[in-house]
Parts: structure tokens; C-alpha cells; sequence
């Protein structure tokens, strides 16, 4: 991968229109990464999502959680969805794109607003439904994006918007596909 420098704030508010513009009910599942182990990404074209295990092949139920009372992985985190105009803002380069460390990039309006937790969302033949975790910035994202992306996430309007992602659980599994419609089930 080559160089890449990370965008200034006011890089990342001129790029704030094209988020907001994202489709509210119903989009593309841009990309599906798998995660089997920390810092392994593997991009899929296809993949499934089961109740108890998440995205078969991601090391999500191995995950300890400092969430949880006894750290087990997070029920309510199985799922990390972010928005393809975030992050193809962000990375800047689509191959880029999976440092994110998300499994699931959607082109689809993720604001508190349009996405409140119990929201369902259909994917192929899954549905997931969006909780109340919050999906946050780490030092790994600052790393990756620069601190501007960082501050930019974590700001009370990125937090709004659910510029770093939000959080799903798998209550109906399936068959998803890079390219399936994603909708807006409630």
C-alpha cells in the first residue's frame, strides 16, 4: 500500500455533504471483511451470519469484551457496520478500506436518527438488528486514519451521525453477498 496522508478537519467536514447524502432506507453492502485473528483481515465476497456466532470465520466470539462482566465477547458487538462514504473518505483508497476493522461497509444512512438501536437491517437472507453499544474510536483508528479522523469520529456530531459505525447482533441468520441490498426492515 502506498503512503498515504491522513486528511485535516476541514478535509474531512468538506467530505460531511456526501455522508449526509448515503440512501436512509435501503442500500449496497459495499464490502465484507472477516477478522480471524487480531490484525488478519480477509476480504469476502461472500459470507455468513449465524445467531450465536456472528460472521462465521471472524474471531468475534473469541473477542473478550472489557464490557462485559466477565469478559466474554459482547453480544450486543458481534456485528461492526460503518458506512462506505465514511470510510472511503477516511482511507482514501478503497484497499484501505479494511484497516477500518469493521466487518460490514454499507452505503446506507447510519445516523442516530435514521438508525436508532432495535432497528433491524436485511442483508441477503440475514437481518441484524443495530444496538445500543457504542461503536468508538481506538488508538488503532487514529493510527490508521490520523487524529483528525479520530477527534472527527468522536465529535458530538460524528457521534450523531455514527461516523465510526454502530453496532449489530444477528437475529435472523443468512447468506450476505458484496453487493445484496441492504434495507431499513423498521
Amino acid at each position: 500500500m502506498a503512503e498515504i496522508k491522513h486528511l485535516t478537519m476541514v478535509e474531512l467536514e468538506a467530505g460531511l455533504d456526501m455522508i449526509r447524502q448515503s440512501p436512509k432506507d435501503e442500500g449496497i453492502l459495499e464490502l465484507i471483511v472477516c477478522r480471524p485473528q487480531m490484525e488478519q483481515r480477509e476480504v469476502l465476497t461472500e459470507g455468513k451470519l449465524e445467531l450465536a456466532e456472528g460472521l462465521v470465520g471472524d474471531m468475534w466470539k473469541s473477542r473478550r469484551s472489557s464490557r462485559t462482566a466477565d469478559g466474554s465477547p459482547h453480544p450486543d458487538m458481534q456485528i461492526n457496520i460503518m458506512n462506505a462514504r465514511v470510510i472511503a473518505l477516511l482511507a482514501q483508497t478503497r484497499d484501505r478500506w479494511q484497516l477500518a476493522g469493521d466487518q460490514l461497509f454499507v452505503d446506507i444512512d447510519l445516523s442516530e436518527e435514521n438508525m436508532p438501536p432495535t432497528t433491524r437491517l436485511s442483508v441477503g437472507s440475514a437481518v441484524l438488528e443495530i444496538t445500543n453499544q457504542p461503536h468508538t474510536p481506538c488508538y488503532k483508528f487514529a493510527a490508521r486514519f490520523g487524529a483528525d479522523a479520530f477527534q472527527f469520529a468522536n465529535s458530538s456530531l460524528g457521534k450523531q451521525l455514527h461516523l465510526r459505525g454502530i453496532n449489530a447482533k444477528v437475529v435472523q441468520s443468512g447468506v450476505i453477498r458484496v453487493g445484496d441490498v441492504v434495507k431499513k426492515a423498521r
